[in-house]
């Protein structure tokens, strides 16, 4: 799967078309992403020990990988990424401006 936990997407489909997010879990068995404050749905919640009152609260969905896209943290733009072999490491790569898109870690 190309897509990582913390990369920021822009969403190609469905309700939330045109938005962005940061993706908040990665499931690559199923093909799906968590990316928040996007596909937010409302669950209501039974009175219980842990939520004495019950409740509404907000979850968000998985959304399927094929439906985001990568937005580059250099060129600022969607793209789709690419592989670069570099000192024995694969390093994910823009397909527009050619650069690395892994982030720094400090």
């Amino acid at each position: 799967m190309k897509i990582k936990k913390g990369d920021t997407v822009k969403i190609l489909v469905g309700k939330d078309q045109g938005k962005s997010g940061v993706v908040d879990f990665v499931f690559p068995s199923e093909n799906k992403v968590v990316v928040k404050g996007i596909q937010v749905v409302k669950k209501h919640l039974k009175p219980s020990k842990k939520n004495p009152s019950g409740g509404i609260i907000d979850l968000n969905q998985k959304i399927n990988s094929s439906n985001i896209m990568l937005i580059c943290p250099t060129c600022g733009v969607p793209t789709k990424i690419g592989y670069n072999l570099t000192n024995e490491a694969k390093v994910r790569i823009c397909k527009k401006c050619k650069k690395s898109v892994e982030k720094i870690k400090s």
